[in-house]
């Protein structure tokens, strides 16, 4: 009788040191689970290509301001990540940069894997369908990027590239206003403007439409380019040419975000993206 007395108080001793643990891990995980969401309250967390020089790019180090790239060994810089420091700093959250393809950005932000879409991207009527933008923080005009001394260098109008091989990039403006060029011959839309300077070296293009301050960044990074504007350009409403911040629908940020590019100067805009042409990689 004294064994089984003996046993069963082991026994009750045994459950109660487990219950003890049980409550103790319980306490812990909840403690874990307040610190990561915590955690994530506190950081502002942008999507971009880092491949769109000068608005955004990828380098090796922390120079002239790059942001080390969230998962990666590479940092990102340009225009897009200095704006995106200053919406950070003015939530009062840290800046975390999420390297992304073009066409995975606004998946990426409708499944809350990113917070916001800083990627020199227009707040077009079709975007708009599925995500919210804030007020404009960039704007420019579509230019041509060709060869320097080839026969589309001196061209002032759209239609000077009738037969000639023009593409842009897939899913953007900038492929879409092609078809503005009478009997162009128009290439395959391609995911990165990278490979769309690839082909126009290697002669598969003789140009691809793009922005002024990417133009403006091809030239600088190769001297075998020259970047084209037009006095018979193309057609396009703002929204095309605009870049914003693109949002989660019915994001709370939106108004916080509008606030603090209010407090941009257009001179400061400006002197932003000077300095972003400039500093960005040559291979870029």
């Amino acid at each position: 009788m004294k064994n089984k007395l003996i046993v069963l108080a082991m026994f009750v001793s045994i459950i109660m040191l487990l219950a003890a643990c049980g409550t103790d891990a319980t306490e812990t995980s909840g403690s874990s689970t307040d610190n990561t969401k915590e955690a994530i309250a506190d950081t502002f967390t942008v999507g971009l290509e880092a491949g769109y020089a000068p608005f955004n790019w990828t380098q090796l180090d922390d120079s002239n301001g790059g942001v080390k790239i969230d998962g990666n060994a590479e940092y990102a810089g340009g225009y897009d990540v200095e704006i995106a420091k200053r919406i950070a700093d003015g939530l009062g959250k840290e800046l975390v940069i999420v390297k992304t393809e073009w066409d995975g950005l606004v998946p990426s932000l409708q499944s809350d894997k990113i917070d916001a879409i800083i990627a020199g991207m227009s707040p077009t009527k079709e975007r708009k369908q599925t995500i919210d933008f804030s007020e404009n923080y960039y704007t420019s005009n579509f230019v041509m990027v060709v060869k320097k001394g080839g026969p589309y260098e001196g061209a002032t109008s759209i239609q000077d590239f009738s037969g000639a091989k023009v593409s842009g990039q897939l899913n953007t403006s900038h492929y879409g206003v092609i078809d503005q060029i009478k009997g162009v011959k128009k290439q395959p839309a391609m995911d990165n403007f990278p490979a769309m300077r690839v082909a126009l070296e290697s002669g598969m293009l003789d140009g691809y439409v793009s922005e002024r301050p990417e133009g403006i960044s091809a030239s600088s990074a190769n001297e075998n380019f020259a970047m084209v504007e037009f006095t018979d350009g193309f057609v396009a409403d703002e929204e095309e040419t605009a870049v914003a911040v693109g949002l989660k629908k019915g994001s709370d940020l939106t108004k916080q975000i509008n606030d603090i590019l209010a407090g941009i100067s257009e001179e400061d805009r400006q002197n932003i993206m000077d300095t972003a042409i400039k500093n960005q990689p040559a291979s870029e």
